[in-house]
């Protein structure tokens, strides 16, 4: 293998432009890479080409993030599960529901934390009663319903 081929294959370092450069794209995801070379220092083909190589590597997506509200989505919660055996089945089956869209594995007082987005009450009773309590390695859960979202943000990874 060549040492461009390694290169590729490797992931990009973090450093101090490509944390400027993800910062950009947190705050627009759609900020043209001329401007974000602006802000940076480099021309827009590096910007291209470090973006490529981050997103290649898996270091970033660039994704539209909804707000569940407008789409229709009124009823969120965190979910903590206290399961009898292996968590990787039950964290897998928790995974596979489309309602489900977050999942961790965790230590401490419960065994899984995993967040659900649903239409209304009804169907988060319906998902929380009969899908995720059906699942056989199902000890505990606890349903912890959103009332207010104070604070979400996905600028980690640029300081």
């Amino acid at each position: 293998m060549s040492e461009q081929e390694v290169n590729r294959t490797a992931a990009p370092v973090l450093d101090p432009i490509n944390k400027r450069i993800i910062a950009q794209l947190q705050e627009d995801g759609r900020r043209p890479y001329a401007a974000i070379g602006k802000a940076v220092g480099l021309s827009e083909a590096a910007v291209r080409q470090r973006v490529q190589r981050l997103s290649d590597a898996g270091v970033i997506q660039i994704v539209a993030v909804s707000d569940p509200l407008q789409v229709g989505l009124f009823r969120q919660a965190m979910i903590a599960v206290t399961v009898d055996g292996p968590l990787g089945p039950v964290a897998e089956a928790l995974a596979a529901m489309d309602e489900i869209t977050y999942v961790v594995e965790c230590a401490g007082r419960y065994d899984i934390l995993c967040e659900a987005v649903c239409a209304d009450d009804a169907a988060l009773l319906d998902l929380v009663s009969n899908r995720l309590r059906g699942l056989p390695q199902v000890r505990h859960a606890e349903i912890m319903v959103y009332l207010k979202l104070r604070k979400q943000t996905y600028r980690w990874g640029s300081h």
